[in-house]
């Protein structure tokens, strides 16, 4: 459990730091927008290039990637649905909602959880892959195709085939993803003096989405009553804490006849809080910004007495 309580309180240092520069506004009042943009444009994109062209891609296409990715896809899916059917919200929100509700936060403290607690971080190689790969990449799109506001330099429009096209081949995040897996997989990498920036801007994508999470929780209230989308919120954290580690177990155990120490690491990671990354998403597009916030908040609270249940019942 000493990872566990080493990643946790990396990830509460950082945001605590973003919160206090927060309110004393020492960054400014746009510094959330700020940090925001910088990750999702600069930082979070070198770290996918960089993570990929050094990655052993043999060690990601697994079954792992069929179980992480397959039970997020199902559990996104189940948020759409209900969230439409019961509580109407349009395709920005749902797509926002879908992410909160199953987007691993697989780096900051997937990572040290799969280092110091599963002796492996291949673990959560595969699932990294997944979510930069395809589920950012539908996700983003979905967003490009029916966010439609001036600010963000949208015009108002249908979604049409040229739309499709184009969406994906405009965002960093995803042109990052398909750069650092296309070089990988040409098996050359690219020579120092390009990777090392790629480096060096990479790494600081973590500390800046949680620095951008905690400026983002300065002068607001939690689940606060007439503000906050309490059953949107609601419904994304049972369905990331609760709903989707039992799925992966079920899929994992029965789907797959895994055991042991090898089932206990795929739930553990499903039990991992909400990225921040959705967080940053969501402010690029300006939607469902209170309900990622919020989400992300509470799982990472949540997902500490989960994994803990979680180590007693499999470990």
């Amino acid at each position: 459990m000493s990872g566990v309580v080493s990643g946790f309180t990396v990830i509460f240092i950082v945001v605590g730091v973003g919160y206090l520069l927060g309110r004393t506004r020492v960054l400014g009042k746009s510094a959330h927008e700020v940090l925001s943009r910088l990750v999702f444009f600069v930082c979070t994109p070198a770290l996918l290039f960089h993570s990929l062209v050094t990655s052993d891609l043999s060690v990601i296409f697994s079954k792992t990637l069929v179980i992480a990715g397959g039970s997020a896809l199902v559990i996104g899916v189940v948020y759409v649905l209900v969230a439409r059917l019961w509580l109407h919200r349009h395709i920005p929100e749902l797509a926002i909602g879908g992410l909160a509700a199953s987007y691993v936060n697989s780096v900051n403290l997937g990572l040290p959880i799969a280092i110091f607690v599963l002796d492996d971080a291949s673990f959560i190689a595969p699932l990294l892959l997944f979510q930069i790969l395809i589920y950012s990449p539908i996700a983003l799109i979905t967003l490009d195709l029916t966010v439609t506001d001036p600010a963000l330099g949208h015009a108002s429009r249908s979604a049409t085939l040229r739309d499709a096209v184009v969406a994906p081949l405009t965002n960093p995040i995803v042109l990052g993803g398909v750069a650092g897996l296309t070089v990988s997989a040409l098996g050359r990498q690219p020579p120092t003096a390009i990777l090392e920036p790629m480096r060096m801007l990479g790494n600081a994508s973590v500390p800046c989405a949680l620095l951008a999470f905690g400026l983002s929780l300065t002068g607001v209230a939690v689940f606060k009553k007439g503000e906050s989308p309490r059953r949107d919120i609601a419904l994304a954290t049972v369905l990331k804490i609760v709903a989707m580690p039992v799925l992966v177990y079920i899929i994992a155990r029965w789907g797959f006849g895994e055991t042991g120490h090898d089932l206990f690491a795929q739930v553990v990671i499903a039990a991992l809080p909400t990225a921040q990354n959705v967080l940053v998403y969501s402010t690029r597009y300006r939607r469902a910004q209170i309900l990622a916030r919020d989400t992300a908040l509470i799982t990472t609270l949540g997902s500490i007495p989960a994994i803990a249940v979680i180590a007693l019942l499999l470990a």
